[in-house]
């Protein structure tokens, strides 16, 4: 890779180390182990010149400490390289305090008793999703079941259509691969447009879902502001088109290569709270940047305001710091210890209901398909960058089960 892009003076060489995190050629189709193997001989908080320039960060106590110190290191900038009008998330862009009413708005919604209330209707999805391709001997999991499962249960919470899945998915597969500020503004006004009407429609109809929850909800003794919920339906948008599918799709891609585990799994279904603890150890899916607001020295580095710096969270669960022999998938180990849904004050709103619903997806797939294999021949594809993604998995199996 071209060695000679600009590096600010403070920057000392041996912490500059060439990587992009959008198109690296080491990245490979597993994904994060090669990931994690590409930077393995970087220092452990490096600076690379690629995509305007910025900082990345792989351990997972350096990782734990910045995004906790929101005095120095603030959320309300997420892109890399930065964007003139960056997008503005409610509760993600906010740093604490301001951030707390808004996430105790959600959590009614995402709370461990919403969530096991909430799991049966889960259990219907999975079971519907599944029995469309069970009998056919074939899928490809991405298209036809981890796409639709977790974004058809997003969209019922948020109260969206169930006929506009494809449109939604679309939308924020458009708005993951964004890089300009113009593409970003084109993909935002099409989110913020698709929530506009759908408040709209609540307005004149509310139901038991989040739009109609936040319409309704009190923010310190008064009602949200629209362009507030619009902001809140946005962070969960992208979240729920995207985060679930991937994170399931990588777990399965494993899965179809270890033909002993399903049989594990399948003929003791306890096991797989484990396998989904372990999927998300080891197949991480977000990165997370921060904007220095405030010139600060971690670790023997000197961060200037202004600096962007990228959190590893997707592989942090292969930092051999916190788990022995981290790149290999093992459900029998004590709980893996990462970063996958963040942690501290941005600690992700939808994790218990991403891990619910990897659990009961893996659970009445196997019911169904206990023993399966990933086509042979055929490339995955994925998408690094701030969330990393599968492209397509097809999966055979044989017919009836």
């Amino acid at each position: 890779m071209n060695g000679t892009l600009a590096v600010p003076a403070g920057v000392p060489p041996e912490l500059v180390f060439d990587f992009d995190i959008y198109a690296d050629p080491r990245v490979i189709d597993d994904v994060q182990g090669s990931y994690a193997a590409a930077i393995e001989d970087a220092p452990d908080i490096f600076y690379t010149p690629r995509n305007g320039g910025h900082w990345m960060v792989r351990r997972c106590e350096a990782i734990a400490e910045i995004v906790k110190d929101y005095e120095h290191f603030s959320a309300r900038e997420m892109q890399i390289p930065r964007v003139p009008n960056p997008p503005f998330f409610i509760p993600l862009s906010l740093d604490p305090p301001a951030n707390v009413p808004y996430r105790q708005a959600m959590m009614p919604k995402f709370s461990p008793k919403a969530i096991r209330e909430f799991e049966p209707r889960i259990r219907e999805w999975a079971v519907q999703i599944i029995e469309e391709v069970a009998d056919s001997g074939e899928c490809d999991f991405i298209r036809d079941v981890s796409s639709r499962f977790p974004v058809s249960v997003f969209m019922e919470l948020m109260g969206i259509p169930i006929p506009r899945l494809r449109e939604c998915r679309q939308i924020a597969n458009e708005f993951f691969v964004a890089r300009t500020p113009a593409e970003f503004e084109t993909v935002s006004a099409k989110i913020f447009e698709l929530l506009a009407s759908l408040m709209g429609l609540r307005r004149e109809n509310p139901g038991d879902d989040l739009i109609s929850h936040f319409i309704n909800a009190d923010v310190d003794g008064r009602k949200l502001t629209d362009d507030e919920i619009l902001a809140m339906g946005f962070v969960l948008f992208l979240g729920g088109m995207d985060t679930v599918t991937n994170l399931t799709g990588f777990s399965f891609q494993y899965l179809a290569q270890d033909a002993a585990l399903q049989k594990r799994l399948a003929s003791d279904p306890g096991l797989i709270p484990s396998f989904v603890d372990e999927g998300l150890r080891s197949f991480g899916v977000i990165n997370t940047p921060r904007l220095v607001v405030k010139d600060c020295e971690r670790f023997g580095v000197r961060f200037t305001s202004g600096d962007m710096v990228l959190c590893l969270l997707s592989v942090s669960g292969r930092d051999d710091r916190v788990n022995v022999d981290p790149q290999r998938f093992d459900i029998d180990r004590e709980r893996g210890a990462h970063l996958t849904f963040s942690t501290g004050p941005h600690l992700c709103i939808g994790h218990i209901l991403a891990r619910t619903e990897i659990r009961v997806l893996t659970e009445e797939w196997l019911k169904r398909i206990p023993s399966f294999s990933a086509t042979p021949g055929v490339r995955h594809g994925f998408r690094i960058g701030t969330v990393t993604a599968i492209e397509s998995l097809p999966l055979r199996w044989p017919r009836g089960g």
